[in-house]
């Protein structure tokens, strides 16, 4: 079976007898937060009952979390389960995506019969989403729009002038923007480029996040997305079943948002190493896009890489099979500095270059 995301680790020991460094998966490398594993060991006894299908306190300790109404809020396991209740609860005609980005929108909006208009990003423009999009919202009759920010691969961020004004010409157009910050956390000033403002405005705009990369709980699976229209999210409630979000999921997503501490250190952490790795990725001759998340997609003539770094233990996930990339194309994620320091060593062996202070 070909798998479409990077981070399967699994396939990875079925064919060697042991585990990965996974570079493929963007996840924090800090680990599951210790206060979300002892709130899961507290809680284990209630994991016999069903879960709240309302998800009622994960919803009112997100709404302080992100500053909205619990009634904006709806929870799905992991994000993706919302991008497909989306497609199928909505079921749009004609849908809009940037090229390259996150495979699961196309994914979605083709399992519910939607047509799907490409929006090209190009290297020579340095992938960046700027007035042309608007543009292509305002001229394209398009029921849904999807904007990826920071987009993945690339890491790269659309501009809060140039997301605002697509945000305006869907209003005028009748789309409905859907906003993907589920690595927003993950920034800087995460609060200069979220849409979150918007949604007090009534514009038709609807926001993804998830725990899974920020807070690495990809195998507990929460999301959840926000949203100023009620009925709408009540029509993405219906598109699913009753307890998508298990009550694990909802014991360790409460005790995460009391996590400011680790939030902190997260975003020190992948500041430091993202640009560490850029230098050093720069030095052994390597394209790399200045990335603003806790991935970097690079690009070199070398098309076996992702095999050659897999001998080497390494995962890292190719690119190939975004539309607008090739097989020249690679996407790693940050981690801890002994991590990227193999990480480095193991591109120097497979392009034969020896970065400098690393040997």
């Amino acid at each position: 079976m070909q798998l479409v995301h990077g981070g399967d680790i699994q396939g990875y020991f079925e064919e060697y007898g042991s585990y990965p460094l996974d570079f493929s998966a963007n996840v924090n490398p800090l680990g599951l937060p210790q206060g979300v594993k002892e709130a899961l060991n507290a809680g284990m006894d209630g994991f016999a009952a069903y879960p709240d299908p309302l998800c009622r306190l994960l919803r009112e300790k997100i709404a302080v979390y992100e500053g909205v109404p619990a009634a904006q809020i709806l929870c799905g396991n992991g994000a993706a389960d919302l991008i497909f209740r989306l497609a199928y609860a909505l079921r749009p005609r004609r849908a809009l995506v940037l090229a390259p980005t996150f495979a699961e929108y196309e994914l979605a909006l083709r399992a519910a019969g939607c047509a799907v208009d490409y929006f090209d990003l190009s290297e020579q423009e340095g992938f960046t989403v700027g007035e042309r999009f608007c543009t292509a919202i305002e001229a394209g009759g398009y029921d849904l729009v999807f904007l990826c920010n920071p987009n993945n691969p690339t890491g790269l961020l659309c501009e809060p002038r140039i997301a605002c004004q697509a945000a305006y010409a869907c209003k005028q157009s009748g789309a409905l923007l859907v906003a993907d910050e589920c690595f927003n956390d993950f920034l800087d000033e995460p609060e200069k480029y979220t849409l979150k403002p918007l949604l007090a405005q009534g514009k038709p705009v609807l926001i993804l996040k998830a725990f899974t990369k920020i807070f690495a709980m990809a195998g507990l699976r929460l999301g959840y997305c926000l949203c100023a229209d009620t009925e709408l999210l009540e029509r993405l409630r219906a598109a699913g079943q009753p307890w998508s979000v298990s009550g694990a999921a909802q014991t360790a997503g409460i005790a995460a948002l009391r996590e400011r501490e680790y939030l902190q250190k997260t975003r020190t952490l992948i500041r430091t190493e993202r640009n560490w790795l850029i230098e050093k990725m720069r030095e052994l001759g390597l394209w790399v896009a200045e990335g603003r998340a806790n991935y970097l997609l690079l690009r070199t003539e070398q098309e076996d890489l992702p095999a050659q770094m897999r001998k080497r233990g390494i995962l890292i996930r190719s690119c190939a099979n975004y539309r607008g990339l090739d097989a020249r194309y690679n996407r790693i994620a940050v981690r801890t500095r002994t991590e990227n320091e193999r990480l480095i060593n193991a591109f120097g062996d497979c392009l034969a270059v020896k970065p400098q202070g690393n040997r």
